[in-house]
């Protein structure tokens, strides 16, 4: 099986904890040697301030290429372009490009009256730019909106051809499910990088709320194992074991990049990266 490249998705940090918590992730992390991180916005934007804040930190002091999350929400396309460049000017030229989560208790996503209506306006200016590498959101199981799963494609292709050079999916929970999408997007004549996104279950009861709430499948069986393993006090055990034979799954099916969704708990997604081969590198000096 081949050593798969890696990258990982961290969110930014609201209190002193949650910082030291989000550096301890860090540096677990970041001896695995991977192609990119990124820093996530919160719903509504609520975090635009703090994610610039993390990325451009993260970038001068890691030593990681970071990618920054940039969204359409509650703001003008000079604001948003502003943001961009702020990021441009402290070197982070990685951006994944969103229209984003609205505002919580909000009925959908409204526009900003003079901001960008949809994703595919936000990459279209990036990338007249000529400045960034920009990653967009694909959704292997149907997004809410989408009235059916070839919208949900179409709508990919588009922010591709827009100027994206590659996808990030949402977490899904079957290999089969992410093989159906990759299939699709081809015959639909995608040919960019469609990057599988993975969900190491930390805590099951908040990854089943976060998959009903995005229209994530939840199969059966996985709900029966949980179940079982919280009654037995096995959970960390059945979670690691369950990621890594999604991934190998998906390495066997030829997938060559997997993006983690860390959620700022590095743990299981380390030992999940080294049951696939995925290790620090260790360098042996030669002695005289």
């Amino acid at each position: 099986m081949q050593r798969p490249e890696i990258s990982y998705e961290f969110f930014p940090p609201k209190n002193i904890e949650a910082t030291f918590r989000l550096w301890d992730a860090v540096q677990v992390l970041s001896p695995l040697k991977p192609r990119f991180v990124s820093v996530t916005y919160g719903a509504g934007g609520t975090t635009r301030d703090l994610t610039r804040d993390v990325v451009a930190t993260l970038h001068k002091h890691s030593g990681l290429r970071t990618a920054a999350h940039l969204t359409c929400v509650d703001a003008t396309r000079e604001e948003t372009l502003a943001i961009a460049d702020d990021f441009a000017a402290a070197g982070v030229t990685d951006i994944v490009a969103l229209r984003g989560d609205p505002p919580k208790g909000s009925a959908g996503f409204v526009p900003h009256p003079e901001g960008f209506a949809n994703s595919i306006e936000l990459i279209e200016s990036l990338a007249d730019t000529g400045k960034f590498t920009i990653r967009v959101g694909a959704y292997p199981d149907c997004h809410p909106e989408a009235g059916s799963m070839q919208a949900n494609i179409d709508w990919l292709k588009r922010k591709l051809d827009a100027g994206a050079t590659e996808a990030l999916t949402q977490f899904f929970f079957e290999a089969e499910t992410f093989f159906r999408f990759r299939d699709s997007c081809a015959k639909a004549g995608i040919d960019k990088a469609v990057v599988p996104g993975i969900l190491p279950i930390e805590n099951w009861n908040g990854a089943r709320r976060f998959a009903e709430s995005c229209g994530t499948h939840i199969p059966a069986w996985l709900i029966d194992a949980f179940e079982k393993a919280q009654r037995d006090g096995r959970e960390d055990l059945l979670a690691t074991a369950i990621c890594t034979e999604l991934c190998s799954d998906l390495l066997e099916g030829g997938v060559d990049k997997l993006h983690f969704y860390t959620l700022n708990r590095p743990e299981l997604t380390r030992d999940v990266c080294f049951a696939l081969g995925v290790t620090p590198e260790v360098k042996f000096e030669q002695v005289a």
